[in-house]
């Protein structure tokens, strides 16, 4: 989605260990010489000085932020693993909760988007625990601290110069556009170029608040879903049979057949059953080491690849989604 690189949930951290010690390298720039080229750079770009002394007056480098940048897995889990740990009984009452809860403004952004509320409610779920764990780090500290250290700065440069125009245009301030340690921000975590790209003022109080604002939350994630190819009236996908014999190669995002043509092929529901006879397209994928575990994908399953780049991930707000329907 928002990310250059996979980027899981931050809770999915927990089963990360950093197994890096040194920080910045000493042969770089001085970080005062490196930032005034910085500010150089935002001042060219049209933001203007008041935002950028405000932005910068408690300037840090974070060591934390490097740590988490540089950590490694130590171990992977299985795709029933993952999906057992994200999407929990809890997190479906609790999501099952939210959507009768804000029901009337989800309807709302349904209407204007298309996208079904149970998407957009997984996504909620799934990224922030339902806007409880939106990040604590500066923004503009974590940003810089990437776009100084050098390993990709110059994607992170520009996340900086963007969160820079996003304070300049007034719809969050420096102390509390607080997210995530890679800059991921507010209850939908995008990142600055996503949220200048999708973020949306739902509400019409002339601010993008995707931090405290349910209304522009949930335009906004829904506005990236229809920007990622999202198609009304569909679904994501649906776990599959394999009934007779097929090429590895046909198991694949890159290979997109009919339902009609999957069905030849010996592709069943779960229960043996036909597919069901819609004019629509998919590919099969069976993510993790387990056989059994394939699926059937769609259109929608592609947009919240968007989102991110992860199978689990994928599959993960597709099982939430459903389960709170």
């Amino acid at each position: 989605m928002k990310y250059p690189y996979l980027i899981l949930p931050s809770f999915t951290l927990l089963i990360f260990i950093s197994l890096w010690s040194p920080l910045i390298a000493s042969d770089q720039m001085p970080f005062d010489n490196w930032l005034e080229q910085l500010k150089t750079d935002a001042l060219r770009e049209g933001v203007t000085e008041d935002t950028i002394n405000t932005a910068f007056a408690n300037i840090e480098l974070l060591d934390r932020v490097i740590e988490l940048d540089r950590s490694q897995p130590e171990s992977t889990i299985t795709l029933e693993e993952y999906l057992n740990r994200v999407v929990t009984q809890g997190r479906i009452q609790e999501g099952t909760k939210k959507l009768s809860e804000n029901k009337v403004l989800l309807d709302k952004v349904t209407n204007h988007y298309g996208v079904p509320a149970r998407f957009i409610v997984a996504l909620w779920g799934i990224e922030t625990n339902f806007g409880a764990y939106t990040g604590g780090f500066s923004v503009i500290n974590a940003l810089s601290t990437l776009a100084y250290d050098g390993r990709r700065s110059e994607y992170f440069r520009k996340e900086l110069l963007t969160a820079l125009k996003i304070l300049d245009d007034g719809h969050i301030t420096a102390m509390k556009m607080l997210g995530s340690w890679a800059g991921a921000m507010g209850q939908s975590q995008f990142m600055p170029s996503s949220f200048q790209k999708y973020a949306v003022d739902f509400d019409n109080d002339g601010r993008t608040d995707i931090w405290q604002t349910k209304a522009d939350v949930f335009a906004s994630a829904s506005n990236y879903l229809v920007g990622s190819g999202w198609v009304n009236g569909e679904t994501w996908g649906r776990k599959v049979r394999i009934t007779k014999p097929i090429d590895s190669s046909l198991i694949s995002m890159d290979v997109i057949k009919s339902l009609k043509e999957w069905h030849e092929l010996g592709i069943r529901r779960v229960s043996g059953e036909k597919l069901p006879i819609f004019n629509m397209s998919g590919s099969l994928i069976r993510p993790g080491s387990d056989p059994d575990n394939v699926f059937l994908v769609y259109q929608n399953y592609r947009a919240i690849l968007r989102w991110n780049r992860s199978h689990y991930f994928g599959l993960a707000v597709g099982r939430l989604a459903d389960s709170i329907r």
